[in-house]
């Protein structure tokens, strides 16, 4: 039986106002996840600064908690063998 191991993943508000939701979670049930939890909340510039805590050096920092504080996201907790790893190649590089 094969282990599966569960990543976050995050739509950002930029795809939710462009109304992209359908799209990306078809793309991640194509690419054998299961969504093990889902939902929609809106940051606020405090819990986006929390959780981006990591970058706070970065020059990019103060724009990048303006942006996931600036409308809804929605979080979810995918499960895959190999997620986080996967995860990233079906995302491909990352851009702040």
């Amino acid at each position: 039986m094969l282990s599966r191991s569960k990543t976050l993943a995050i739509i950002k508000p930029g795809a939710v106002k462009n109304r992209h939701i359908g799209d990306i979670l078809t793309k991640i049930e194509h690419s054998g996840y299961t969504i093990a939890g889902i939902k929609t909340l809106q940051l606020t510039i405090e819990e986006a600064a929390e959780f981006y805590d990591v970058h706070k050096e970065r020059p990019f920092f103060q724009e990048l908690i303006e942006f996931m504080s600036s409308g809804p996201v929605i979080a979810m907790i995918l499960l895959k063998e190999n997620a986080v790893a996967d995860f990233r190649v079906l995302i491909g590089a990352t851009d702040p």
